[in-house]
Parts: structure tokens; C-alpha cells; sequence
């Protein structure tokens, strides 16, 4: 079975300029996991359920404060505060970065020519849940791990699912 048998044809996309707290709302309205990214007709990246979870990482205690021995007792909790103010400032901008700024590129990419097993173990080799189809330099689709699934359990593609 190729490619083209099993992909979603014309996914839904998204700008260079969309902001994260708009494609976070598109991605949980569609049951979607990952979103082309364009700029203008061009395939930039591929933002996803893990580059907004990323956004959410904080680093551990923090590092630019050191008080003497005596005082260690209080500096964790101190180096813990700072910590959670600068989380809090972090999760406060999350919403407006422009996904240009979070999303994965380059993009990792598969024809519509090629078998489905190409397009398996490319994924599992890259260790990422979907592939941007394209054909020149066009998006002509998006095929993920799940697609793969229904075609070799006997479903039509992504469509048939819908």
C-alpha cells in the first residue's frame, strides 16, 4: 500500500505568524496531534503536541543564587521562588509566541509514491508520530502512525475514519 492510500489529503495547516494559544485551540477542536506549518505556500515545520509541552518545561532550582553554609537551609526555598516566578512569566507569554518561534523544522517529509512501510519505519527511525506528504515542493497531505495502523488492519485511510 503507498502512501497516498493511507494519508490525510489537504491537513488542516497553519501560519508561521498563528499564535500557540490559537493552533493549541485548533489541535484540541480536531483531535489532532501535529499541524503542518506554512509560510505562504511553503512547508516551514510541523508543530505538535510535544513542542507545546515543551513550552511547559522549567529548568530545576536555580542556579545564579549561592548563599553560604549557614544559610543553606533557606536556599533551595529561595532558589525554588525564583524558579516559579520565572515560570509563571513563561506560562503568562505561552499563549501569544508565534508558532514560527516552537515549531520542529525542518520538516521531516515522505512522498505519496512511497510505500507505507517507508513511511513506518522512517517514523519510528526519527522517533516522531507523523510525516508532512509532499510532492515537489507542494503539501499534498499528512500521514500519521495511526493512519498506518487502519490501512494494514484493512480501513481505506483517513478518510474512511471521519
Amino acid at each position: 500500500m503507498l502512501v497516498k492510500d493511507a494519508m490525510t489529503p489537504d491537513p488542516v495547516t497553519c501560519s508561521v505568524d498563528d499564535t500557540v494559544s490559537s493552533i493549541g485551540g485548533l489541535m484540541r477542536k480536531r483531535h489532532i496531534g501535529g499541524v503542518p506549518v506554512m509560510n505562504g505556500n511553503r512547508l516551514a515545520g510541523m508543530v505538535t503536541e510535544t513542542d507545546l509541552l515543551k513550552l511547559l518545561m522549567t529548568k530545576g532550582p536555580s542556579d545564579d543564587l549561592w548563599l553560604p553554609s549557614p544559610l543553606e537551609v533557606i536556599e533551595l526555598p529561595i532558589r525554588e521562588f525564583i524558579n516559579w516566578e520565572r515560570t509563571k512569566e513563561a506560562l503568562t507569554d505561552i499563549g501569544s509566541k508565534n508558532v514560527g518561534s516552537i515549531m520542529s523544522s525542518p520538516v521531516i517529509t515522505i512522498t505519496p509514491e512511497e510505500d507505507i512501510e517507508a513511511a513506518a519505519a522512517l517514523m519510528l527511525k526519527k522517533k516522531i508520530d507523523r510525516l508532512a506528504v509532499v510532492s515537489g515542493d507542494r503539501l499534498k497531505g499528512i500521514i500519521t502512525r495511526e493512519d498506518i495502523v487502519w490501512a494494514i488492519s484493512g480501513g481505506k485511510g483517513a478518510e474512511s475514519r471521519e
